[in-house]
């Protein structure tokens, strides 16, 4: 019976050193295995056109996409973490930082910036899941408070993409201070009358749920992504009970209650400008505005 599994025309072998593997990043494969040129992914907005699967992207993607000619005013780009509490598991905290920097070349897991949106000025702050895992620590915190305060200032709408494993363990309390910062000063935006838009990705969960990501005049998120508090594995253990399927994906959020609307990729840039205007009471635009030459 071993004789089954012998394969006795070997045919045509290669050594190990001698194989070629694809050169990385020339091709990518979602998770239902459909294989992707990776610039036909990035002209389809890093979305896969033979299932829509939405690759997790940062904050560069997101300016591309959503700023007019990719152009904008980085805000408050040097603000950097500190290690107040000198923590320490299996790596200095000041190593993991310095690490996250090197392979990302981002200061921390969020950035800010002001650009013009189909030509009207938009804030974005969109937070970056390869830095540390999108973990929400006091620089995640403070840039939020001065781009809301840049917002409050200058009567700019604000967007917030969110995109996070949830408040950074090694800042502990300082970290969930941030909750109750980037809440009170939202409320502060919303006294103001300036527009508030909430972007939820995958994933977005812990302490940003617990908070801004939660907290928009409108709520959208992109299809699939994972928006909870704790995620399913947590919650199961915890109930002890199966749990119905596509549990904590934005449509089965959507559909409960806690999401206003799921938005593709490709919509986002008109979507969003769309409901900062009907939130101003503005003529609606979906073309960007064509400035007169002085």
């Amino acid at each position: 019976m071993s004789s089954w599994f012998k394969r006795k025309d070997k045919g045509i072998q290669t050594a190990t050193e001698d194989k070629k593997d694809v050169p990385k990043g020339l091709w990518y494969k979602t998770p239902s295995g459909k294989i992707v040129d990776t610039e036909e992914l990035k002209e389809n907005f890093y979305v896969s056109p033979e299932d829509g699967y939405h690759v997790r992207i940062g904050s560069n993607e997101y300016f591309e996409i959503l700023f007019d000619d990719n152009k904008f005013t980085e805000l408050n780009a040097k603000i950097t973490s500190k290690d107040p509490l000198k923590f320490t598991d299996t790596k200095k905290y000041t190593d993991r930082l310095k690490d996250a920097e090197e392979k990302t070349k981002l200061k921390d897991a969020i950035r800010t910036a002001v650009g013009e949106s189909f030509g009207k000025e938009l804030v974005i702050a969109a937070m970056d899941f390869s830095f540390i895992g999108g973990s929400m620590g006091s620089v995640v915190g403070e840039k939020i408070a001065r781009a809301i305060d840049y917002s409050i200032k200058n009567k700019i709408p604000l967007l917030i993409i969110s995109k996070s494993g949830g408040a950074r363990m090694q800042e502990a309390s300082y970290s969930l201070m941030q909750l109750v910062k980037t809440s009170a000063k939202l409320a502060q935006l919303a006294e103001a009358g300036v527009p508030y838009i909430s972007l939820c990705t995958d994933p977005t969960t812990g302490g940003t749920t617990a908070s801004y990501a939660m907290l928009g005049d409108v709520n959208f998120a992109e299809p699939n992504a994972l928006v909870a508090f704790a995620g399913p594995r947590v919650v199961k253990d915890t109930t002890g009970k199966d749990l119905p399927e596509g549990f904590q994906r934005s449509e089965f959020v959507l559909e409960h209650g806690f999401l206003d609307k799921i938005i593709e990729r490709k919509n986002l840039k008109e979507q969003i400008n769309l409901y900062i205007d009907l939130i101003q009471n503005l003529p609606i635009r979906t073309e960007p505005q064509v400035k007169e030459k002085a």
